[in-house]
């Protein structure tokens, strides 16, 4: 259903070096780069996330109510990509932790406030 998702950023290379972090704990790498733009995923492989510079040259912002949403595959990997995400400098929104009938997962902001979760259901 869902191919990719971007997120704006106003320093790619600061905020590329979040996101190999967290990208490389998920076991994918950058699939595609260029001055502007860096996804990480697996092509043919499921949602990929891409980090860009805004293509109508105004800053970038944050969309108020937009999360994108990592899946873990333990509540354990939950975990670590929390502590990857604040040891890279983002911003806590809900440490680990139950949010319901089967469902696990940590909220936080990138560098440049996107608001992300990683999450496990089990």
């Amino acid at each position: 259903m869902i191919g990719y998702v971007t997120l704006g950023t106003k320093d790619l290379a600061r905020g590329a070096k979040f996101y190999d972090a967290l990208c490389g704990e998920l076991g994918v790498g950058r699939m595609m780069e260029n001055e502007t733009f860096i996804a990480w995923g697996i092509p043919g492989g499921g949602a990929g996330i891409g980090l860009t510079y805004p293509w109508d040259k105004n800053p970038a912002s944050v969309g108020n109510g937009v999360m994108v949403a990592l899946e873990a595959s333990s509540k354990e990997q939950v975990h670590r990509l929390y502590k990857i995400a604040i040891a890279e400098g983002g911003s806590d929104e809900g440490p680990p932790g139950p949010r319901g009938e089967g469902f696990y997962a940590a909220y936080f902001r990138d560098l440049d406030g996107n608001k992300l979760n990683a999450f496990f259901m089990g």
